[in-house]
């Protein structure tokens, strides 16, 4: 589990860094969880990291897979049906992560994708475009989760006293709070693109992390707004997986 969460870390912060090059003018990188690890790839020893991470990542998958199974036990009823849905969740994020890794320390990551995106054959599907709809509503869910996270510092309960105690406990605090608004509005924003291409039928309007925030650059003070979230996302990985 360690070393699975240590992999995570790296992957975000890697996204936090690819977002501030973004920021400041530098779009040669994708701000996303593939883009980081292709970055990864071509540093020194870069295919041996990236098999670290694919390895974390599997031993996450595998952590939570046990933790959805037979996990929970303290809590009863809804709530723990809720936080296996939630281990189940978290695995399946893991997982995508662990095959992205795969697919780029194989040299697929780097060669443009040919055919129909996932969204497109998902959107041929019947009812395609409520599909699609239906994982944007989700997507958009899991950000709210995030603020939600952020508004009442839930969070708290995973700090030990030392980190909520004195100025350091409330600067801590305060980076997390900042950090998960900023993790939701980042995933809300990918969720609006996957409703926005089921709305227009249009599968190319759906978009990943990096579209969405290349959408928070041309707003007005995107370039704050995208420093903020990049940010953001680096104080969230701390607590990420609490």
């Amino acid at each position: 589990i360690r070393l699975g969460l240590v992999a995570y870390g790296v992957v975000n912060l890697m996204v936090a860094w690819l977002a501030l090059q973004l920021a400041f003018g530098d779009q040669s990188g994708s701000a996303s969880s593939k883009g980081a690890m292709q970055q990864l790839a071509r540093q020194p020893f870069g295919e041996v990291l990236i098999w670290l991470i694919a390895l974390g990542m599997f031993l996450l998958v595998l952590w939570r897979g046990l933790e959805a199974a037979l996990g929970h036990r303290d809590e009863d009823g809804g709530d723990r049906v809720r936080k296996r849905i939630g281990s189940l969740l978290k695995a399946l994020i893991y997982g995508s992560i662990g095959v992205s890794a795969i697919t780029v320390a194989l040299g697929a990551g780097s060669k443009p994708s040919k055919g129909k995106s996932t969204t497109a054959k998902l959107m041929d599907l019947p009812a395609g475009t409520w599909i699609v709809g239906i994982v944007g509503l989700a997507i958009i869910g899991y950000g709210v989760v995030q603020i939600v996270r952020a508004w009442t510092e839930k969070f708290r309960e995973y700090l030990s006293a030392e980190g909520k105690s004195g100025e350091a406990g409330k600067a801590y605090v305060m980076f997390g709070k900042v950090g998960y608004i900023a993790k939701g509005l980042a995933v809300g924003i990918v969720g609006g693109l996957f409703i926005y291409a089921a709305v227009t039928h249009d599968a190319k309007k759906s978009g990943g992390l990096d579209q969405a925030l290349h959408k928070v650059l041309q707003q007005p003070f995107g370039q704050f707004l995208l420093v903020a979230l990049a940010l953001g996302i680096r104080h969230a990985t701390r607590l990420d997986d609490a």
